[in-house]
């Protein structure tokens, strides 16, 4: 029996061997470059304790970086699964062209960030953008809708929001294809209608596919980057940076490695502990069939 599972502890081996691969040893390296003060391309450089730390916790930059990333996060987050919980129960029922519509609420999912991020910077930029031309050809002026902090952090809500709202959609239509039948029935001939049978049947069964969709959404949300990095790149000066476009500025724009670094880490702990606490939540509110 023990010579059994040892051999069925082998078959986990490759996902071992990957998973330190391409996790541990990324993630220790980053942790050691964090103490140095490294520029990211020169063969020599010195350790310098938690001065990385210190002077990054000090930085504007990391205050703005954390706020944004908190609010792209959470107001996405609460977007795409309101929606797509809408679109799912939509999309359940049976009509003409169901699967055609369930493609193309999808369908941007499938599209790289940063080509929707262009395909939308050429819809809202200044000079030359579809939406302008469209308000001159009106006789309206021109709007600088990515020169403006608040409105551009709310073009990149909505663009991230519209593009991954079919995952949502997927994780709940999956939900709700998975409730029985006889519940549902027996909730009609006791005389339910129909929104107190999604309230006292439907949505307590789909907490599961809500945790799922949260989680998803709420770490696409903080690990935000392409996006932003198409539209605004952080601009006007540092207002839309997330923390995902901050690491990218520090290590490439400012040449510091070392406190890129300092900053992947505190997103990494950052994600990590919401994540655990929305997992210990939802844990809490699944109910049994």
């Amino acid at each position: 029996m023990k010579s059994k599972e040892y051999r069925l502890y082998l078959f986990l081996l490759p996902a071992f061997i990957m998973f330190t691969l391409f996790v541990f040893i990324p993630l220790f390296e980053g942790v050691r470059i964090s103490f140095t003060n490294w520029n990211g391309y020169s063969q020599t450089y010195r350790y310098v304790g938690l001065y990385n730390y210190k002077s990054l916790f000090q930085s504007k930059l990391l205050k703005v970086a954390i706020v944004n990333t908190l609010m792209y996060g959470i107001i996405c987050t609460v977007i795409q699964n309101v929606l797509g919980l809408c679109y799912a129960v939509y999309v359940n029922k049976k009509f003409a062209l169901r699967n055609s519509v369930r493609l193309f609420i999808y369908l941007p999912a499938i599209v790289a960030g940063v080509i929707m991020g262009y395909m939308m910077y050429n819809i809202f930029q200044y000079s030359g953008g579809a939406l302008n031309d469209i308000m001159v050809l009106f006789g309206a002026e021109k709007i600088d809708w990515l020169g403006d902090e608040t409105r551009a952090k709310w073009i990149i809500i909505i663009v991230n929001s519209i593009q991954f709202v079919g995952v949502s959609m997927m994780i709940y239509l999956a939900g709700l294809q998975g409730i029985p039948s006889h519940l549902i029935e027996a909730s009609m001939i006791d005389g339910a209608n129909a929104f107190q049978r999604f309230i006292k049947i439907k949505l307590p069964l789909l907490i599961p596919a809500i945790s799922s969709s949260f989680l998803i959404n709420m770490i696409g949300g903080l690990k935000l980057f392409s996006i932003i990095f198409a539209l605004t790149n952080g601009g006007p000066g540092i207002s839309t940076h997330s923390m995902g476009t901050a690491i990218n500025y520090l290590h490439f724009a400012n040449e510091n490695a070392g406190q890129a670094a300092t900053a992947g880490l505190v997103l990494f702990c950052l994600i990590f502990f919401i994540s655990l606490v929305m997992n210990k939540y939802f844990q809490g509110k699944e109910v049994e069939m």
